[in-house]
């Protein structure tokens, strides 16, 4: 409560107790011929002080110039004090050079008036006991200043850090933000596109083979089952009481022979061959592997005529996957392999291959057909490719 009370204070305030006191002290103690004289040269060292803050170089050579009268006219006064609080308001506002001639100035007024006031020739204890005061003012002065100093920089030092964490957070947010806009696009377009060819193939057999429009229409719901499933588990949003989305796991290498068979559902035969174990592998890296197929298959599914056949090889070492999803089909190039990278389509494959070290390559093949490459690096970390 103190401390606050005394902040609550104005600083001006604070600095005037002293000459104050100063003054109060000549008035009571000085008889009345002296008290002229006394009281002027008081209220000269004093008096400045009261602005020491505000001008702490021009106040001490202000309190210098009133002690060297005071010395030329030889009167002594408890004043004399002002000068060792102008010192230290110098030193703990200045610089080492400043703080350095401040003491100076004030020893040589020590050695002056020690060979003028001291009584019986005892000059050396004075001197000594006012030296010692100059440099503990001054010394004082310095270690305000130092503290002062090591607090500025711990807190700037504080508010560059808060400022880092701040946009360390948002490029948090930003990836975090970016890897979903990659998941939705990759989970909605390919389910779409294989529910619409679904739904075209069940509207063209409804007649003529009811059966395999009561299959296409079951494997429709199943594909936005399974649609909806992804989207949650992406969207971190998976409830306790869904058991068909903690049914099925993180969709990887084990899971492309199911995406071939729903490709070939919807009127894409796909071709899978997988060589070399893929336990090693990271289930973010099998996720990845994941969507650059499907992505790949669903553009082939989108763009290519009926009849086009699809293959899709996955070859897994010690330390890297190999991707490379081929077709047959004639098609033209799409607008996103020259348009700037928007997070979609072809643009989003190269963003999820360069999260692993990859260089994806994508465009038709010399003897015809559509082609996609590219290689991960198990150990390029890639935290933010799924």
């Amino acid at each position: 409560m103190t401390v606050r009370h005394r902040d609550r204070v104005p600083p001006l305030v604070w600095d005037a107790v002293l000459p104050a006191l100063l003054l109060l002290n000549v008035v009571t103690t000085y008889p009345a011929p002296e008290l002229p004289v006394a009281a002027a040269l008081t209220a000269a060292l004093a008096l400045p002080l009261v602005w020491r803050r505000r001008a702490p170089v021009a106040v001490f050579a202000a309190v210098v110039a009133a002690a060297f009268v005071q010395w030329l006219v030889d009167v002594q006064l408890p004043a004399d004090v002002a000068l060792l609080v102008a010192l230290y308001t110098a030193a703990a506002h200045t610089g080492r050079r400043g703080t350095l001639l401040a003491a100076v100035v004030v020893e040589g007024g020590a050695v002056l008036a020690c060979l003028r006031w001291a009584s019986n020739g005892a000059f050396l204890t004075p001197f000594v006991a006012l030296s010692a005061t100059v440099v503990a003012a001054a010394v004082l002065g310095v270690n305000v200043r130092t503290g002062r100093a090591y607090l500025a920089a711990v807190q700037e030092r504080a508010e560059r850090l808060a400022l880092h964490q701040e946009q360390q957070a948002l490029l948090a947010v930003a990836e975090e933000r970016a890897r979903i806009t990659r998941e939705m696009h990759d989970i909605v377009t390919h389910n779409l596109s294989v529910m619409v060819a679904l739904t075209d193939a069940a509207v063209y057999a409804q007649h003529r083979s009811p059966d395999r429009a009561t299959a296409a229409m079951l494997q429709i719901s199943e594909t936005g089952r399974q649609a909806l499933t992804d989207m949650r588990r992406s969207l971190g949003v998976l409830r306790a009481d869904e058991p068909d989305a903690e049914r099925h796991p993180l969709p990887g290498i084990a899971q492309l022979a199911a995406l071939a068979g729903q490709m070939a559902g919807a009127g894409l035969p796909t071709g899978l061959e997988v060589r070399g174990g893929h336990a090693h592998v990271p289930a973010t890296a099998q996720l990845t592997v994941y969507r650059l197929v499907q992505e790949a298959l669903t553009n082939t599914l989108k763009h290519t005529p009926a009849g086009t056949r699809a293959t899709v090889l996955v070859e897994c070492s010690a330390g890297s996957v190999g991707v490379e999803v081929t077709d047959s089909g004639p098609r033209p190039a799409a607008p996103s392999t020259t348009a700037p990278s928007s997070g979609h389509g072809i643009p989003g494959m190269r963003e999820r291959a360069a999260a692993y070290g990859g260089t994806l390559r994508a465009g038709p093949l010399p003897g015809g057909g559509w082609g996609v490459r590219t290689r991960l690096l198990l150990g390029s970390g890639g935290a933010g490719a799924a």
